[in-house]
């Protein structure tokens, strides 16, 4: 731990040195990266035990310093913040809230996927016994329906002013046979274009409330993870629309130390890389 590396704008991730073995990074955005960006390394996520550390090792007075602390929406990391950073604000990241739209429409879309793989499968059974060859549905752009679904994935991730032309016109083809792919993309993309508009957190708060509603009425069980994100972590959502500070920090530094750790080809003593890897970023 480094506690003179403090300073009031912090993020908060995890990350994995070897084996899956999962470690906290506590780090201060305002170094950029280099020298003195670590202010702290935590063997696992439990979150007890990194309290009880930093609670230790950095004087009261210091932790008061933070303003704001960026993090995914891991309870273990809600709880640090809350019990070791009192003055300071916790931001859930707006990706990982965008995600988890992102990740509902493609449920969808594998669901649907498996469902015409069995179709496809007993329509070819049955037309081998009846001695006949099995036609696949092919649309104007070449696509069987199998592809269809294959290929829209990268689409529903964007924005569609975003669509190439090909990608414009699959999802016509694909939003014209499945409704419910449609709904489910229109509701992820209304998220995505409320986080880009700059607006207070009142009004975000508003327009939320209204996205919420919406998911209620579209009544998806694959949207079902979002509307329990929401109740759980509402105000570090919220809190995104203060400064519109994310976690790509965090993310770009855990980047930094898996580069660090490939040019080494891989850990094999865990407490000598982190000597090292402090030596470079603390």
């Amino acid at each position: 731990m480094y506690p003179n590396n403090i300073g009031p704008n912090l993020a908060l991730d995890e990350t994995s040195l070897s084996n899956g073995e999962l470690y906290t990074f506590l780090t201060n955005k305002d170094k950029g990266g280099k020298k003195g960006t670590i202010v702290g390394v935590f063997k696992g996520t439990k979150a007890d035990n990194i309290i009880s550390l930093i609670k230790t090792h950095i004087p009261v007075e210091l932790r008061n310093i933070v303003k704001e602390v960026t993090l995914d929406m891991a309870g273990s990391m809600n709880l640090i913040v809350k019990k070791c950073f009192l003055r300071a604000e916790a931001t859930t990241d707006r990706f990982h809230v965008q995600q988890l739209a992102n990740d509902a429409v493609q449920e969808l879309r594998i669901k649907y996927r498996w469902v015409i793989l069995k179709l496809e499968n007993k329509a070819y059974k049955e037309a081998k016994a009846k001695g006949k060859d099995y036609k696949i549905e092919t649309f104007e752009n070449g696509d069987t329906i199998k592809q269809l679904m294959t290929r829209s994935r990268f689409a529903l991730f964007k924005s569609k002013e975003k669509w190439t032309d090909a990608q414009t016109y699959r999802a016509s083809i694909l939003f014209e046979r499945y409704p419910g792919i449609q709904r489910a993309y229109q509701l992820s993309d209304g998220l995505r274009k409320i986080y880009n508009q700059d607006l207070d957190p009142n009004t975000a708060r508003l327009k939320l409330a209204h996205w919420f509603d919406e998911i209620e009425k579209a009544g998806m069980d694959s949207f079902n993870a979002i509307k329990k994100t929401f109740e759980v972590h509402h105000k570090q959502i919220v809190n995104y629309f203060i400064s519109r500070s994310t976690n790509a920090f965090a993310e770009s530094f855990n980047a930094k130390v898996k580069d660090f750790r490939r040019s080494l080809r891989g850990v094999v003593d865990v407490d000598f890389f982190l000597f090292r890897l402090t030596k470079i970023f603390a």
